[in-house]
This record gives structure tokens, sequence and C-alpha cells, in this order.
């Protein structure tokens, strides 16, 4: 390794970082610092910027005014996006009988009870998302050491305890995505894919941003959306107008 990295020229270090400062030179060229987009306009801009060879994700970031230290200002939930999320989510579910069959049925990648948690147990986390029924979390809930620090852990605020495992797998198959404010009162969510149409991702940024304030806790005083900035996973952020990303008024 140390006389492959000896072998680098000068030149060719040179040559990489410049072609790196062109990119980025690229990308922000248009974009006016610290001006808030309409969600429209900010849409066109991030998706004529999304150049990588793959399909690059849509992310929203929203700065909100809570303290999630404390319990009555968490915000947690799902969102159905109405035009998916562009990602095939691997789903588990604990279940057992008639309800293990049904989430089978229903494209569930893993199914089971027992068997299922001595795999988890291990370490050997293959999937995305976990449902379990209700009578299944008193065995999953000796998972939570390893399922809780991954945000895997079945929670009914946001339906992946349930008896409606139909649904459930269906949802997070589709467009059913899952957010959780940080520490810094920043919460993250992937909303499309660069591939789709400006109105697709438009419509499920809206549904986003009006899952989040649909779960504004009763401890968030004053103005609860902060800031709101969109980006793909190669591009630079863009800043949001946030009366322009919500159905109602914002709050």
């Amino acid at each position: 390794m140390a006389d492959k990295k000896a072998n680098i020229s000068a030149a060719q270090i040179k040559a990489t970082r410049l072609a790196g400062g062109k990119r980025m030179v690229a990308v922000n060229d248009g974009l006016v610092a610290g001006k808030a987009y309409g969600v429209e306009e900010a849409v066109k801009l991030i998706k004529s910027r999304a150049k990588a060879k793959f399909d690059e994700t849509i992310e929203i970031a929203m700065n909100l005014a809570v303290d999630p230290k404390h319990a009555d200002q968490m915000v947690r939930g799902v969102c159905n996006l109405p035009n998916g999320s562009g990602r095939t989510a691997r789903v588990a579910v604990f279940a057992k009988g008639a309800k293990a069959d049904e989430a089978r049925a229903a494209g569930a990648d893993l199914v089971g009870a027992d068997d299922l948690v001595e795999i988890v147990a291990k370490g050997q986390i293959n999937f995305d998302r976990c449902i379990a029924t209700p009578d299944m979390m008193g065995l999953v809930g000796k998972l939570g050491k390893v399922l809780g620090p991954r945000g895997l852990m079945p929670n009914p605020r946001v339906g992946t305890v349930t008896m409606d495992v139909v649904g459930a797998v269906k949802g997070a198959k589709g467009g059913s995505v899952e957010f959780r404010v940080e520490k810094a009162g920043i919460v993250h969510g992937g909303v499309g894919k660069a591939s789709f149409t400006e109105q697709a991702l438009v419509e499920n940024i809206k549904a986003f941003v009006d899952a989040v304030i649909k779960a504004k806790p009763n401890g968030s005083k004053g103005t609860y959306l902060k800031k709101v900035s969109l980006s793909s996973t190669m591009g630079p952020g863009v800043k949001l107008e946030p009366s322009t990303v919500t159905s109602g008024p914002v709050v």
C-alpha cells in the first residue's frame, strides 16, 4: 500500500483535486448562497445537478424547534410517500401462525418467531424494516440492544407493531418512510430518486413535511419548522422556503 501511495505523483494529486474543485464549482453554479427557493424551483435545481452514475436519492432535512432530550419534545413517525421512495426495502416480520403466513404472502423477506429472534440476536440483520405483531413483543423486546441502535425496533407509534401485517409490509415495501428527530433537532428523510419527475418529488416532499408537522409534540415552543433544505446524494444543499412545502400554514 505504501509503495502505491509513493507512486502517485504530485501532478496526479493536483489533477484529482482540480477535478473535484471543478465539479463543485459546476454543481454550485447558478445557486445563490443563503437564498430560500420555492419547492418547485428547488427540485429543478437539485435534479439538474444530480450527475452521478447512479440514481441519487433526494433527501430533505428539517430543522425543528425541539430538544429531543426532553420526552415531551420527541418527534417520531412514519410517512407514506404518494409516489414511493424509489428504494426496495428488505422487511422482517416477527409473527406466528396465520399472521406469519399473511406476512409471507404480502412479500416479507424474513418471517419467523423464536427462530428469527435467535438469528437477529447473533447480529445477522439482513433487513431494513422490522415489523412485529403485539403478541411477539415479549420476544422482540429482548433484541432492544441489537435493533434499537439501528432504529429497527418495532414501535406502535410508527405502525410497526400491528396485527395488520399485510398493510405494514406493503407500506414498508412501497413508499413508507420512518422519521425520527436527531439530537440537534433535525429530521432527515429520503423523499425519492433523481429519476423521479419533478411533480412526483414535490408531492413526496409536501407529504413528508406534512407528516412531520402532524407529529409536532406538545413540548415544542415557538415556530416549530425553522429551516428546510433539499439535496441529492452527491449534490449541494438548497434552502427551501417553508411556506412552499406545506399544505397548510407554517407552524
